[in-house]
């Protein structure tokens, strides 16, 4: 996409018919439905995954702790997490997956994210969604029925604040007639990844965002998938999707399925991502939260046998 050739984090993750790789954060395995997150020990593995050459790092956002889900999500804001990391970075990076747009403000979020992209020099990735934790739409008077509606706002709104001064706007949320969101985007714009279908047709999410941010499913099912968000975009725009990794110490460990991923050892890994590069994903972000090694020795196992195959487009 031409309008990001010079954003930072865009241009260092995405390129036509090539994989990269990333990492969720919190940098940790952990069980239980909360981490550690030692802010230490974070920042450094942080700066170790960016000098080995990963992409990105992406933090989750659970506006409520639903203790019915399962786990918390990620226990810190992530803008101001990911605003932290950027203090303690330099290229790699930096993306959300995916903020809840529906239960924030359009304009306290516009402002939040120029804020980090100013903060980072341009590394922030937007990853939006829906929301998909049915106890936060009452708890923050939301009509769950409404979370279309109100996510198409919430792009819009963003893209004409980020791009315009002293815009006027009328929308369910907003009725703006003076005044303006600063600091702008040194770019007027921010990339901007859908995360599912977020309640809207691949139509709509094709010319509306930036790229797209799926699930993970089977090669053949993904491949028909990026083919038809290929044919709406018209054009270069990324998919990227998670994987969740309990990579293990034996590289030639054939593959055991976990949720939303697989146990196996690091040359499995590799043909898998090969196979997924094909047919048309651009990013994968591992997730090692149900790895049972300490993350900093999987994250250098990768580093070492995985990146050279995957590494950072800069």
């Amino acid at each position: 996409m031409e309008k990001f050739n010079s954003h930072n984090g865009f241009v260092r993750t995405f390129k036509e018919d090539k994989l990269t790789l990333g990492l969720f954060l919190p940098l940790e395995a952990y069980s239980g439905s909360f981490p550690k997150m030692d802010l230490e020990e974070q920042m450094i593995l942080a700066k170790k995954a960016e000098d080995l050459g990963f992409a990105s790092l992406f933090a989750r956002d659970a506006p409520l702790y639903d203790p019915t889900f399962g786990e918390v999500g990620f226990l810190y804001d992530p803008m101001m997490f990911l605003s932290y990391i950027a203090a303690h970075t330099d290229k790699i990076a930096l993306g959300t997956s995916s903020i809840v747009t529906t239960l924030r403000h359009p304009l306290h979020l516009a402002k939040s994210a120029a804020s980090l992209d100013k903060i980072s020099n341009q590394r922030f990735l937007f990853g939006v969604a829906t929301g998909d934790r049915q106890i936060e739409f009452p708890a923050f008077k939301v009509d769950h029925n409404e979370r279309g509606e109100l996510f198409r706002e919430s792009i819009k709104v963003m893209k004409k604040v980020w791009k315009e001064s002293f815009p006027q706007i009328h929308t369910k949320r907003i009725e703006m007639i003076q005044g303006d969101i600063v600091p702008k985007p040194v770019l007027s714009d921010i990339p901007v990844f859908g995360t599912g279908y977020a309640s809207q047709p691949i139509e709509w999410l094709a010319t509306h965002t930036d790229g797209w941010l799926f699930y993970p499913q089977d090669i053949t099912r993904q491949r028909e998938l990026i083919k038809n968000w290929k044919e709406a975009s018209g054009g270069f725009k990324p998919f990227i999707q998670p994987l969740a990794l309990d990579l293990s110490e034996k590289a030639n460990e054939a593959p055991k399925p976990i949720p939303i991923g697989f146990r196996a050892g690091y040359k499995f890994l590799i043909d898998y991502l090969y196979a997924y590069q094909d047919a048309g994903v651009n990013h994968i972000i591992i997730n090692l939260k149900d790895s049972k090694r300490p993350a900093k020795d999987v994250i250098q196992e990768i580093g070492e046998y995985v990146l050279p195959h995957f590494h950072s487009i800069c």
